[in-house]
């Protein structure tokens, strides 16, 4: 296969399934493919592309880093987030096909000025945005992320954060990887566990009432402000209102969902000083990160889509070339062999 045929396979994979990409081929090139065969060729060409990103990662777990670039970046943002994938075969535990894949993104910013945008103030600008992903563990994808950051200038850069959900393997992949760098948690999955505690202490069936709603903008108002310890507070009296949890409680009880949620605050409380990084210029929100799982998703998430570990992983690889923002796709094609044996 030529690299212009193999670039063209790959591109057709990587951003449809794979009947409707052998389509396309075929009205292009005027044969018969069928989506088993683009399937077959698609998964050794990704496979190809895991092969080079594991060299490169033994390569830094050796101390040899990727080349950065020349310019030195103001402010880069590591985002980390998990998708859905359907798995052919069960996970003996849960019994469910659907297991997490694991995406970061590596973004360029332009910090902001500090002032209020509604004031005419500078918001934070996004410029480049890349992409990796595995159905690997928290180990894993920080390494990927750790070597994506690393080639897109992390050691040069001015300001560098990790921001993402509040999910413990999040928190794990920056202990590993990003531990010297300031960690954001996302302001609006900060509020969505807000309207959860309003709904669980005012009235669960009228999440839209007038109680639920002035709580959940008193709570906001609080933790856009930066103020996280009287969210807690204030949370903590409504619980003292609903009264001590009982043993015959279920988890979904407006009591348990109450205490669940005062623990999300306490556990995370120190990554949500939002003034501060507002002052600062820096982005409070992962909708760039969570955009990038969509993306992947769009590609590996359908119901009618059951993948091995291999093969998915080999389309993860394709997919986050094509939606990295930096022309690489084309830089990879220019750069392949005359020939490559893809089946």
């Amino acid at each position: 296969m030529t690299p212009k045929a193999a670039a063209k396979l790959a591109r057709e994979a990587a951003r449809e399934t794979f009947d409707p990409a052998a389509q396309s081929l075929n009205d292009d090139w005027e044969t018969h493919l069928d989506g088993k065969q683009v399937q077959r060729w698609a998964e050794a060409l990704g496979k190809r592309m895991v092969a080079e990103r594991n060299a490169e990662v033994e390569a830094y777990e050796a101390g040899v880093r990727p080349t950065p670039p020349a310019n030195e970046p103001e402010l880069i943002v590591v985002g980390l987030d998990g998708g859905r994938v359907q798995m052919r075969e069960k996970d003996p535990d849960s019994k469910s096909r659907w297991r997490e894949d694991k995406v970061a993104t590596v973004t360029t910013y332009l910090p902001g000025d500090g002032k209020d945008p509604e004031e005419g103030g500078r918001a934070p600008q996004k410029l480049v945005t890349t992409h990796v992903a595995t159905m690997g563990d928290s180990k894993v994808i920080a390494t990927l992320a750790r070597v994506e950051a690393e080639r897109r200038g992390l050691r040069q850069a001015a300001k560098v954060l990790v921001m993402g959900d509040n999910a413990p393997w999040i928190d794990s992949a920056r202990d590993k990887h990003f531990a010297g760098y300031p960690r954001i948690a996302d302001y609006e999955h900060g509020v969505e566990h807000l309207w959860e505690a309003a709904r669980a202490a005012r009235g669960q069936d009228a999440p839209q009432s007038p109680p639920v709603a002035a709580l959940e903008d008193e709570l906001e108002t609080l933790l856009y402000a930066g103020n996280a310890d009287e969210v807690i507070q204030r949370l903590q009296a409504e619980a003292r209102a609903l009264g001590p949890v009982q043993e015959q409680d279920g988890p979904q009880h407006p009591r348990n969902v109450l205490k669940a949620e005062i623990g999300f605050f306490e556990r995370n409380k120190q990554h949500m000083n939002y003034p501060e990084y507002r002052r600062q210029g820096w982005p409070i929100g992962s909708g760039n990160t969570e955009a990038g799982v969509k993306q992947f998703n769009k590609r590996v998430k359908g119901t009618e889509q059951f993948w091995s570990d291999p093969g998915v992983e080999a389309i993860l690889a394709l997919r986050a070339l094509w939606i990295s923002q930096d022309a690489r796709w084309d830089r990879y094609w220019k750069s392949r062999t005359a020939y490559h044996k893809a089946a």
